[in-house]
């Protein structure tokens, strides 16, 4: 080994120690010395990371070597120097001096191999980065410069203060006009409307929105501030410039996934805009339908709102799915995951709701009966106002809106009254349970009389009595009349006049309706002499100057 080899290991090991010189290594030790150690031990100045050592030198670990390395960068700061920075290179790598003096070296086995950065590449960064440091040293120790600092700092957290304040009353202020104006704009809508949608609950929720703008702004404005305060002063410049790298490469990073996400979401608008024209197209041509101007033999005025509804679905349930690649975060993990969570909620709870369906589509396809027709379902009777998809609904006439799923419908016993007769009319029926004491054609005449009686029923065709019931007390009679078409939905105000009328013959011709029930039997027959078949106001055969 000659001797200028022997002597710059000795210098190697001096700046390593930072104490002089080392013993002499010999040529197997020196040959190892860019062993590299499993974790680097960074040396850090000014609150800068200038360099990861990773490699032993001799008897020297990384740690040993950071801090020898660490201590004679400050022995040379503290001789109030330029700290100028210059590279000497040596056989066992690039030795960095500080003013002249020996401040560490650089090794080959300090290069991270893994990220490809060659022995060059490491000291020229390791150089900027300890005259960046030694430019913050003498900043932090210069009076004017720190006053400027502070100065600046003042004059940053003073407007950052200020724009919190404005913030505040901003809010205040808009939050206030936004309950007011929402509050006023409610107030001009429907009862229905405002039943639904709450005043109080619309300005809750819009001044919870202004209060997340609120505080989203108040958080950007500290973030910002705090990197510019941080950046201000050169111990603390590394954490500043570490929030605004952050910061620009999230902000950038957004920027690029919007741009990249241009493309799918311009496809995802032209697919949309022209499902919106089909659907406007289809619109049209199934209200010319409904409106009697097209006739198409499959589908009628009554099917055509609910078919343009299936069609119109049809089409947004395909323009989503062509649509669905080209949304931005489609091809994620997270996105197929939600997918496939909502598709198995979907599953689960909309067994039900199929059923619904389905019988709402076979009711309206059916014609069983159609809107403003009379109508009993089950036990519920008045005018249908309505057949949904997956409820009908049906006015009583007497203050009531009932709804009934459709599949109660389907499974329920129905009468269409309104198609007894040719027409728009409805038929209207009642019954009365008379004792056996009382003349059976007298009762057909007085109830036919009610009815002539009462306004809305119509004449032809001519109300009609059945009798449907021969009980052990009495005999049961049902008044079958018929009402005009003008109306329907007074059905319920009809037929209380009905009553009202059937009252009042069967007082003026002395006949009492109750229904007789016997504790013991009568002491006479309960029979009704042939003299009294036809008592008024019935008729006998033959007779023209009574009513039949």
């Amino acid at each position: 080994m000659t001797r200028g080899r022997v002597l710059a290991l000795l210098l190697v090991a001096a700046v390593a120690s930072a104490a002089g010189p080392a013993p002499a290594q010999p040529a197997a030790a020196a040959a190892s010395q860019a062993e590299a150690a499993p974790a680097g031990a960074p040396i850090k100045f000014e609150n800068r990371a200038l360099f990861t050592f990773r490699a032993r030198m001799g008897v020297f670990t990384p740690e040993e070597r950071a801090a020898a390395a660490t201590k004679r960068i400050r022995q040379i700061a503290e001789q109030r120097g330029p700290l100028a920075v210059t590279v000497e290179p040596l056989p066992e790598g690039n030795l960095v001096l500080l003013d002249g003096q020996r401040a560490f070296l650089i090794a080959q086995g300090d290069v991270d191999a893994a990220s490809g950065e060659t022995l060059a590449q490491l000291t020229d960064r390791t150089v900027k980065a300890l005259e960046a440091a030694a430019a913050a040293y003498h900043e932090s120790r210069s009076v004017e410069f720190m006053l400027k600092a502070a100065a600046l700092a003042a004059v940053a957290t003073a407007l950052y203060l200020a724009f919190l304040r404005g913030l505040v009353a901003g809010y205040r202020r808009l939050s206030r006009r936004i309950a007011a104006a929402v509050e006023a704009r409610i107030a001009r809508l429907k009862r229905e409307i405002v039943t639904a949608l709450n005043p109080a609950t619309l300005g809750h929720l819009a001044q919870s929105l202004l209060a997340i703008l609120a505080w989203a702004l108040a958080l950007f404005a500290t973030y910002v501030w705090l990197t510019y305060v941080l950046e201000r002063f050169p111990y603390t410049r590394p954490w500043g410039l570490q929030l605004e790298g952050f910061l620009l490469d999230t902000l950038a990073g957004i920027a690029l996934a919007i741009v990249d996400a241009l493309p799918g979401l311009f496809v995802v608008v032209v697919i949309f805009v022209l499902a919106r024209m089909a659907s406007q197209v289809t619109r049209a041509f199934f209200d010319r339908i409904q409106a009697g101007r097209i006739t198409v033999g499959f589908i009628d005025p009554d099917t055509a709102t609910v078919t343009r509804r299936l069609v119109a679905a049809g089409l947004w349930i395909f323009a989503f799915a062509m649509a669905y690649p080209y949304l931005p975060g489609a091809q994620t993990e997270a996105f197929k995951g939600v997918s496939v969570l909502v598709g198995l909620m979907v599953s689960l709870g909309a067994s039900s709701i199929v059923g619904q369906a389905a019988s709402g589509l076979i009711l309206t396809y059916s014609h069983a009966f159609r809107p403003g027709e009379y109508v009993r379902i089950g036990e519920t009777e008045g005018t249908l106002t309505g057949i949904g998809l997956f409820a009908t609904r049906i006015e009583t006439g007497l203050g009531e809106h009932v709804t009934l799923p459709n599949s109660v419908v389907m499974a329920s016993a129905t009468r269409n009254y309104s198609r007894a007769v040719p027409g728009a009319g409805f038929v209207m029926d009642t019954t009365v349970t008379i004792g056996y004491a009382t003349p059976w054609r007298q009762v057909h005449a007085m109830l036919a009389e009610a009815a002539r009686r009462t306004e809305g029923i119509a004449a032809e065709p001519a109300p009609m009595v059945a009798q449907t019931a021969l009980a052990d007390f009495y005999v049961a009679y049902r008044l079958i009349c018929y009402a005009e078409p003008r109306q329907p939905r007074k059905r319920a105000a009809l037929l209380s006049a009905l009553h009202a009328n059937i009252q009042d013959v069967f007082n003026e011709y002395g006949v009492q309706i109750m229904s007789p029930h016997y504790m013991t039997d009568p002491a006479q027959a309960q029979v009704v002499p042939k003299a009294q078949w036809f008592a008024p106001p019935a008729a006998a055969p033959g007779d023209s100057g009574r009513a039949a």
